[in-house]
Order: structure tokens, then C-alpha cells, then sequence
């Protein structure tokens, strides 16, 4: 249900009754959300973004114009989804059964897509689905994602790859005796691939 006292949505936008918008979140225009969703605290939605039914979104996040969340995504609190960033939930899409069929609902199965505490998903990435994004995980614009990105991992290029770390505050680290160091805030990081 959605107290639509305390929360900001637009004329145009078309969300489900049937789905729970925290107070302070903003859904800007021709937003779409779909049923069964869950948008915590102080988000904000921006122009075109479909979230799909069931689709479960944090607090304080914000999800940029025209992204595309499908069903199977989790998102936690604090997360950046750029725009036209898609979220995909199907590792075989197929629009027919092997029989020339058209599918339905039960021809196909759901892979999930988790996006941990923090992260940032670059505008125009591609995140394929039985995926975990780190947390404060920075993505690149037009990565196309098919592996975990671990905590604080900067993840480039198609296929996306792990390129070095990025701190909290989201400037890239550097390497000094097996711990990573932000030049900027000096916050020190070890990867659990180092320990």
C-alpha cells in the first residue's frame, strides 16, 4: 500500500497498488512499477525506469532514467543504477518452447541478481542474471557483467572484467603491500583474495 502523502509520484507514472513505496521516494515521469515491489526510504526514480513485478530495492537509492529492473533483482541500500543500466533475469531467453510453442510463465526459470550495500552500476551496463554485485562494487559504463563482482571491485569492459578496487567514497585505489589505499580519503582495503 502507498501513502501517497509521503511520496513523490509523478502525474504520468504508472505504479501498482499492489506495491509498498517507503516515505521520501521520488518516482519521476512515465516511471512504471509493477506489482509485488518493494522501494524503501528517500529513493529516487527517474524518468522511464520499469521495475518489475516482485522486485525488492533498498533505501536511499537511486535508479537513473530509463533503466530497466527485472524481476529476480535485489537491490540494497544505497546503490547507484545508472541509466539505461538493465538488470536481466533469463541466462536462455527464448520466446518458444523447443516444440515452436510460444512460452508461458512456467516454461522458464527465474536467475536472480543480488546488488550489495553501496554499489554503483555504470549507465548502459548489462548485469546477466546469477550475478552478486559487491558491495561499493563499481561497475563501468557499458560493462556487461556474467561473473560476481567482489566488495569494492572495479569491473570493466565486455566481457566485464576485474581491472583494480575503488573505496568507499569512489576513486580507485592503489596497491601497496597486498592492501589497497584510496589516494584520496587514505581508507585502506584488503581483498579476500589477498588474505
Amino acid at each position: 500500500m502507498i501513502d501517497r502523502n509521503n511520496v513523490g509520484i509523478h502525474a504520468t507514472a504508472d505504479v501498482s497498488d499492489e506495491a509498498l513505496i517507503s516515505e521520501g521516494t521520488k518516482i519521476w515521469h512515465h516511471v512504471h512499477v509493477r506489482e509485488g515491489v518493494e522501494i524503501g526510504r528517500d529513493c529516487i526514480l527517474g524518468k522511464g525506469v520499469y521495475v518489475d513485478f516482485d522486485v525488492k530495492i533498498g533505501n536511499k537509492c537511486k535508479i537513473q532514467n530509463h533503466a530497466l529492473i527485472y524481476h529476480g533483482s535485489t537491490i540494497e541500500d544505497g546503490v547507484f543504477i545508472g541509466p539505461q543500466a538493465c538488470l536481466t533475469n533469463d541466462r536462455r531467453p527464448r520466446a518458444i518452447t523447443p516444440d515452436g510453442e510460444l512460452k508461458s510463465a512456467e516454461d522458464w526459470k527465474v536467475d536472480p541478481i543480488l546488488i550489495r550495500f553501496g554499489a554503483s552500476i555504470g549507465a548502459g551496463s548489462l548485469i546477466l542474471p546469477n550475478v552478486t554485485v559487491g558491495r561499493f562494487a563499481l561497475v563501468a559504463a557499458g560493462a556487461v557483467v556474467s561473473r560476481d563482482v567482489p566488495d569494492h571491485g572495479l569491473f570493466v569492459g565486455v566481457p566485464a572484467r576485474l581491472v583494480g578496487y575503488v573505496c568507499k567514497c569512489g576513486m580507485s585505489m592503489k596497491k601497496e603491500n597486498g592492501a589497497y589505499r584510496c589516494m584520496d580519503c587514505q581508507w585502506e582495503f584488503i581483498p579476500k583474495e589477498i588474505t
